[in-house]
C-alpha cells in the first residue's frame, strides 16, 4: 500500500541531517522558522554572512513542500516576463525577472561549493506543448523571455520528439538555464551547509508561540526558548500553529508516482539528455528521470481525497501515451505535497511584525525561487535594508475563499482525470 506522505526522496536521498530538539534557551542575531527551501538558504546566508543563526523545523528538514518537490531547478516564475512587469511594474518586474532568472547557477553553484551530493543534472528543462494551442503560448513565451536576455530555444515538434523520446507534443521550449536535482537531498544539503559554518538547527521542535518585547523577539517550543533580534518565517505551505502569522494561500495538491528502475534499453529512449520536463495543459503533467532511471510523473490531485483512484488511473494511462514502451512499468512509489498558490502567482513577503518578515506563495516553484528569497530575506533582515528584497514587503496579504478554492481545484482535477483515464 502506497503512503502518500511517504516519498521516493526519503529512501534516496545521500544527505543527511542529525539535528536534536531544542532542549535550552538561546539567545542569537536570526531565527528562522521553517526547514525547507527559503529557511535553509536563509540560514545558510546568515551564517556564512557572520550573525548568529537559530533554524526551528517542526518536524524534519525537508518535511513540507521541499521535500516533496518534483525536483525540477527552474528559471523563473510560472508567469511569462510581461505579466510578472504588470502586476510588480517595469522597474520591480526586470530586478525580479533577472533575479530569478539567475536562481539555477545559485543553486548549482551552492551543490558545487558545499558538495551537496543531489543527483544534480543541468541539462535545461523542456516545456512541452500538449495541443497546437499550447505551442502558441510557448511561441508567446519565447518573444518574451528572448527579449529579456533568456538563452530559451523554440523546438519544433519532430526536435522535441527527439529530446523527450515521445510523440505526443507539438513543440517545446528548452530553457538551458534549468535542470534537475534531488529535491530532498538539496534542501538536507542546505542544513548540513549551513551547521557547518555555524547555525543552529533543531527538528522536531514547533514554535508554540511568537512575540515581541523591547526590540526582542521571543519564540517559544516545549523544549526551550530563543530571543532574536530577527526573525524569517519560511513555512509556506505546511505553516503549523502561530495562527497570527500563518500565510495566506490557496492549498493546492501535486502529486507523483516513481517506476522501478528502467532498463538501459528504455532508458536510452527516453529524455536521453536528461532535461527535466512539464506540459502546457491547464491541468498539467511533470515528467522526468532520476539518477537510478526511475520515470517519475505527476499532475495536480490530492492522494487522500476521495479523487485518488481516478488521479492514478488517469496518470497510468497518461504513461502510455506518453511512452508507450512502459504501459506495463509496474508504479512503485507514489506521494503528494502541498503547493501555496497566490492569485497572480507572484510570492509574497509579508511583514509580520518589527525586523519579521514571512514568504510564501512560489505556487509549485520553490527550489529556485526558494534559495534565492532565503537569501536576500536574510541580507534583508540583518542588514535592515528592504531594498534587498526581490520583492518588496507588505504589512498583510490575504486570499479570498482559499476553501473553495482549494476544492474547485481537486475537483477539477479529478473530473478531468476521471475523463482522461476513460477514453
Amino acid at each position: 500500500m502506497i503512503d502518500p506522505d511517504h516519498t521516493l526522496w526519503q529512501n534516496t536521498s545521500r544527505e543527511h541531517v542529525n539535528a536534536d530538539p531544542l532542549s535550552e534557551d538561546i539567545t542569537v542575531d536570526l531565527a528562522i522558522i521553517g526547514g525547507g527551501y527559503t529557511g535553509c538558504s536563509a540560514a545558510l546566508h546568515a551564517a556564512q554572512a557572520g550573525a548568529s543563526v537559530c533554524l526551528l523545523e517542526a518536524h524534519q528538514i525537508g518535511h513540507g513542500g521541499s521535500g516533496r518537490n518534483v525536483g525540477l531547478v527552474n528559471a523563473g516564475l510560472w508567469l511569462p516576463p510581461d505579466e510578472i512587469r504588470a502586476h510588480l511594474g517595469q522597474t520591480a518586474g526586470d530586478r525580479l525577472i533577472e533575479l530569478l532568472g539567475n536562481a539555477p547557477s545559485d543553486v548549482f553553484r551552492l551543490i558545487e561549493e558545499h558538495g551537496i551530493d543531489c543527483e544534480p543534472v543541468r541539462n535545461g528543462t523542456l516545456h512541452c506543448a500538449h495541443s497546437a494551442a499550447g505551442f502558441r503560448d510557448l511561441q508567446t513565451r519565447h518573444t518574451q523571455l528572448s527579449a529579456s536576455g533568456a538563452p530559451v530555444e523554440l523546438l519544433s515538434a519532430e526536435t522535441a520528439g527527439q529530446r523527450t523520446g515521445s510523440a505526443s507534443f507539438h513543440g517545446a521550449l528548452l530553457d538551458p538555464r534549468a535542470g534537475t536535482i534531488q529535491p530532498l537531498a538539496y534542501v538536507r544539503g542546505l542544513a548540513r551547509a549551513a551547521i557547518a559554518v555555524g547555525a543552529q538547527v533543531f527538528e522536531q521542535s514547533p514554535v508554540r508561540s511568537m512575540h515581541q518585547v523591547d526590540g526582542v523577539w521571543s519564540l517559544s517550543t516545549q523544549g526551550g526558548t530563543i530571543r532574536a533580534k530577527s526573525v524569517i518565517q519560511a513555512t509556506n505551505a505546511y505553516h503549523a500553529g502561530l495562527q497570527e502569522s500563518a500565510p495566506d494561500y490557496v492549498p493546492v495538491y501535486y502529486f507523483q508516482y516513481a517506476t522501478a528502475p528502467l532498463s538501459d534499453n528504455l532508458r536510452a529512449s527516453i529524455l536521453p539528455s536528461g532535461e527535466g520536463c512539464w506540459d502546457t495543459g491547464l491541468i498539467m503533467t511533470s515528467f522526468r528521470m532520476d539518477q537510478s532511471g526511475r520515470l517519475i510523473i505527476g499532475g495536480m490531485g490530492d492522494l487522500k481525497r476521495p479523487g485518488r483512484m481516478a488521479h492514478v488511473g488517469w496518470l497510468r494511462r497518461k504513461l502510455a501515451e506518453l511512452y508507450p514502451q512502459l504501459s506495463d512499468q509496474p508504479l512503485v512509489e507514489g506521494w503528494h505535497g502541498r503547493i501555496a498558490m497566490t492569485s497572480d502567482h507572484i510570492p509574497k513577503i509579508t511583514r509580520i511584525g518589527p525586523n519579521a518578515l514571512s514568504a510564501h506563495g512560489f505556487s509549485g516553484r520553490g527550489i529556485g525561487p526558494g534559495t534565492v528569497f532565503g537569501r536576500q530575506m536574510a541580507a534583508s533582515v540583518l542588514n535592515d535594508d528592504l531594498t534587498e528584497l526581490p520583492v518588496s514587503e507588505v504589512s498583510e496579504y490575504h486570499e479570498k475563499w482559499t476553501g473553495l478554492r482549494r476544492a474547485y481545484f481537486e475537483t477539477g482535477a479529478a473530473l478531468t482525470h476521471l475523463i482522461k483515464a476513460r477514453f
